[in-house]
């Protein structure tokens, strides 16, 4: 089993994500009414930026949080921590 591992920042982007996931909804119920395709592209655009905007809040606390504890752990080695980063700072 996997520790559980929670921040701060979690249930800010729990909710905008169940906001991202109500609005992504209504885009479907959108299409599905035959929208013009316009609308349908700037709703879409502001759930990827929704979703975005969780991601970044995540990697940086992450960063802030996580990183930092490795880098004043006296057990982390600087390659651990690289590639910590490395794995990371990929999904920016």
């Amino acid at each position: 089993m996997t520790e559980t591992h929670r921040h701060q920042s979690h249930p800010n982007i729990i909710n905008r994500l169940k906001r991202a996931d109500g609005h992504l909804r209504s885009i479907i119920e959108m299409i599905e009414e035959g929208r013009p395709c316009v609308e349908i592209a700037q709703q879409l655009h502001a759930v990827e930026k929704a979703v975005m905007q969780a991601k970044k809040t995540l990697i940086y606390d992450h960063l802030d949080n996580c990183l930092e504890d490795v880098l004043e752990s006296t057990e982390a080695t600087s390659d651990q921590t690289l590639a910590e980063f490395k794995a990371i700072s990929r999904y920016l």
